[in-house]
This record gives structure tokens, C-alpha cells and sequence, in this order.
């Protein structure tokens, strides 16, 4: 009977252990991500039972997905919930238990320093076994799909009213108590936007209308109502951008450039639910031409002026062709336009290529960090939405 200490190689310490045992396992993890949930699944095995956090929150700030979810009662998982929970504890039958500070997420089994204890000991194993099932049940009743439908809706309506914070406590927790068993909460998670499959710079105003750059950025949220949604024109839907794909904001100003003042998380595009409203086309006229929506979450902007944002024309002198995907494109084909100054002309947003992103995140972070950020109360005190239950559509 063995005992070893981990500091690293978790995804393989995982698949050794489910290739020693897969016919039981029993998953104590207070975060879930699709694709770690994926890799045990693909051992297919026979008997699963995952506690995790059924906290909505979660689910809304990125943390947990509840696709995760829905794949475990694909495979004939029983799921239960837990408040507070942070305990992350794998026990394999009889044959092996991982006890770590990794939860069943990509990013604490492949990139993040974590540590904790795999072992073969009899012992521990049943001790394992035996805070499982004390905490099971006290978890209640399995989770069903008709639930999660239910989450889906409130967690999507959410995000698509701009994620606004000051809402979260409204969101509920439907985790059990289980007092007596686990002794401490799970802390706050930060939750940065990092790099994405997709990142666009989406322009605000016109080459008729720039401001200056002593513009306070607070007043072009206020204006724009950027702080939940990018507004495109109405003669054409955004279908390019993909969910979760990171949204760049940017402003024109004088003389000639763009400063990219803030980010967030974009949500795709669906028809109904992302077209200005004939209240708010009322509210804000310029919403008649600009009336189709990609909707944000999680923003947050520099605080101060436009002269506090990064330009977009340094973007475009470091990186040159590189900056943008259509011009990287071009540039190894060896064909087309390659010139990042004339990619986005009369577009209302442009893809940056993943240096561009990378550049660009870099440079907006450094700016959050000296000038900071637009203080979420302010943001508090601007239009949110309010989505009809009708319109509110899943980003599946």
C-alpha cells in the first residue's frame, strides 16, 4: 500500500487511476468544465456519483459549466449539490483515492499549481469512501435534466441582460446543506477574461462623430450602454462572432484613432432576442440604425479618459499584418490585402489575430492596473435590461 505527495501531472495521474479502476468512481468537485468531465467519461464507466456546487453563480461567471452537467446524466451519472463546497476528492472503488486541490476542470488538471495526495492505502481509501457517502447524503435528491433546463434559462437571460453584478445575489444556490460534515466555504474565484478562441475590437461612433481624448469613458458607457451590449447596424446580423468570444471596445477619437478603453464577453448573435426594442430605439434613436445586438457580460473599462485607452494604431504599428486575422490571412497566402490600416475601414468591428489579442489584452491590463478600472457601482447606476421570457434563447 502505497502513498504519494502530487504537485503536477494530474490529467495523467486521473487516467492511470480510472485505467485501474473505472467501474466505480465517486467524485467529490466543487467546479466542473466540459472538457475535464469529457476526459473521464471517454473511460466510460459504469458506476458514477459527482457532488458538486449547484450555485448559479457559478455557472454565470464561467467557473462551472453546466454543459459538464448534462454530460455526466448523458452517461448515467447521479449528480448531487452541496453549498459552500470545496472539498475535491476522487475515490476509485477500492483500488485508489486522489485527494487534491484540483477541481475536475482542464485548467487544474493540465496548467495550474496544484497539490495533493494519491493513494492505495486501505485506509485512506475507506476513509475516503466514508466522507463520500456521509456527504452524499446529505446532498438530497440526483439532479435531473429538467433542472438544468431551468438553470440554463436564468443563467443565459442573465448574461444577456450584461451580467451585471448587484444581480448575482439574486441568482440561487440549490446545494444542500451539510453542516457537520464540511467545516470551510469555498473563497471568491476571480474570473478573468483569457485568451479566446475568438477576440474582435468593435468600434463605437463614426468618422463624423469622434470625441477628443479627454472624453471620460465612464460618459461613452453611459451613451453607448456598452456595459451589456455592442451595437451593430441594422442591414446586417453579426453572425462572425461566437460565444465567449472576447470583445475589445474601442471608441473613435481625434484626430484619426481608435482607443480601446474596455472588454468583455461576447454572446452569439440570435435573432429576436439581440434586436433593439421599439422602447429602446425610442429611448436612443440611433438604435434605428444600429438595432442588432451582440450582447456582453463581465465588461469592465478603464476609468478616466479616451487618452487612458490603448491605441489602436500602436496595435497596428507593432504587429503589422499580424495584428488582424484577415491580414495575417493574406500575408501567408500571398495574396490580398495586408495593410492592418485598411482591414477595418467602414467595418464596425475587426478580428484581431491571436497575437492581436494577446498584444492587446497585455496592453489593456497594464491600463486597468495604473489608471483602474470604471468602479462596477458606476455601472450599477446604468441602463441594464430586461428580457421578456419569450426571447430569452439558449447559447447551446
Amino acid at each position: 500500500m502505497t502513498s504519494r505527495l502530487v504537485d503536477a501531472g494530474w490529467a495523467e495521474e486521473l487516467n492511470k487511476a480510472l485505467q485501474l479502476e473505472a467501474r466505480n468512481l465517486s467524485v467529490i468537485s466543487p467546479f466542473l468544465k466540459q472538457k475535464a468531465t469529457r476526459r473521464v467519461l471517454s473511460h466510460t464507466p459504469q458506476s458514477v456519483r459527482v457532488i458538486t456546487r449547484f450555485n448559479l453563480t457559478d455557472f454565470t461567471e464561467g467557473v462551472s459549466d453546466i454543459a459538464a452537467l448534462r454530460s455526466l446524466l448523458a452517461a448515467g451519472a447521479r449528480v448531487r449539490g452541496i453549498r459552500n463546497l470545496h472539498a475535491k476528492v476522487y475515490v476509485f472503488g477500492s483500488r485508489r483515492t486522489i485527494v487534491t486541490s484540483a477541481n475536475l476542470t482542464e485548467a487544474a488538471l493540465t496548467r495550474n499549481h496544484e497539490f495533493g495526495l494519491v493513494s492505495d492505502d486501505a485506509e485512506i481509501i475507506s476513509a475516503s469512501n466514508h466522507y463520500f457517502d456521509a456527504l452524499w447524503e446529505c446532498a438530497g435528491a440526483d439532479l435531473t435534466s429538467g433542472q438544468l433546463d431551468e438553470w440554463e434559462q436564468t443563467v443565459t437571460m442573465h448574461l444577456a441582460s450584461g451580467g451585471p453584478p448587484f444581480l448575482l445575489e439574486n441568482l440561487a444556490d440549490y446545494g444542500n446543506d451539510a453542516t457537520g460534515v464540511l467545516h470551510s466555504g469555498a473563497p471568491p474565484v476571480p474570473v478573468p477574461i483569457p485568451q479566446a478562441e475568438q477576440a474582435f475590437v468593435k468600434f463605437l461612433g463614426e468618422g463624423s462623430n469622434r470625441v477628443p481624448l479627454s472624453f471620460s469613458t465612464r460618459d461613452e458607457i453611459d451613451s453607448a450602454l456598452c456595459h451589456w451590449a455592442l451595437a451593430y447596424p441594422a442591414t446586417k446580423r453579426p453572425q462572425a462572432v461566437k460565444e465567449g468570444a472576447v470583445m475589445f471596445i474601442g471608441r473613435l477619437t481625434d484626430p484619426t484613432d481608435i482607443r480601446i478603453f474596455g472588454r468583455a464577453t461576447g454572446m452569439r448573435h440570435v435573432p429576436g432576442r439581440d434586436d433593439a426594442s421599439a422602447d429602446e430605439i425610442a429611448q436612443r434613436p440611433w438604435k434605428k440604425t444600429w438595432s442588432r445586438y451582440i450582447r456582453v457580460h463581465h465588461a469592465e473599462f478603464v476609468a478616466g479618459t479616451m487618452a487612458n485607452g490603448i491605441s489602436l494604431n500602436k496595435l497596428m504599428s507593432a504587429l503589422g499584418p499580424d495584428a488582424f486575422t484577415s491580414t495575417q490571412r493574406n500575408q501567408a497566402r500571398g495574396e490580398g490585402n495586408t495593410n492592418p490600416y485598411n482591414a477595418y475601414r467602414q467595418q464596425a468591428a475587426v478580428e484581431l489575430s491571436p497575437q492581436g489579442q494577446l498584444w492587446l489584452s497585455e496592453q489593456l491590463q497594464r491600463a486597468l492596473e495604473v489608471h483602474g478600472r470604471v468602479p462596477q457601482e458606476e455601472l450599477n447606476k446604468l441602463g441594464w435590461p430586461e428580457l421578456p421570457k419569450n426571447l430569452i434563447t439558449t447559447s447551446a
